[in-house]
């Protein structure tokens, strides 16, 4: 039995989760959310995740350290980073998709990324 590749949505700002929740869902995606990095390692113990759509920046483990667990503790998963602004300085082993992003071109890479095409999983 094949089952759907399940996308876990991490993004603390509600509006943000809810919506791109909803708009996967209709293109026939399973689809979990968190609304930050300790909601989502819940999730992750709970759900086989194939694929984590993140934000960088959260109040509660995000950012670079959120970047570091996803990298040493994630690695069989698919990631793919969004963020407003990113450091610089701090290597992304991840794609990264800046906000404000289109919706569809952000499926699109999640369609791209689920099916082993590009990078979406550390080297």
């Amino acid at each position: 039995m094949n089952r759907k590749p399940v996308i876990l949505v991490v993004e603390d700002e509600d509006s943000i989760r809810l919506t791109l929740r909803d708009y996967l869902k209709k293109k026939g995606h399973e689809v979990i959310v968190a609304s930050d990095g300790v909601g989502a390692i819940k999730q992750i113990l709970d759900h086989t995740v194939d694929l984590i759509v993140t934000d960088y920046r959260m109040d509660i483990l995000g950012g670079d350290y959120w970047i570091r667990f996803l990298r040493e503790f994630c690695g069989n998963k698919k990631v793919i980073i969004t963020s407003g602004f990113l450091q610089p300085e701090f290597p992304i082993p991840f794609p990264v998709v800046y906000k404000p992003y289109d919706y569809s071109e952000l499926e699109a890479l999640i369609r791209r990324t689920a099916a082993g095409e590009g990078k979406g999983a550390p080297s």
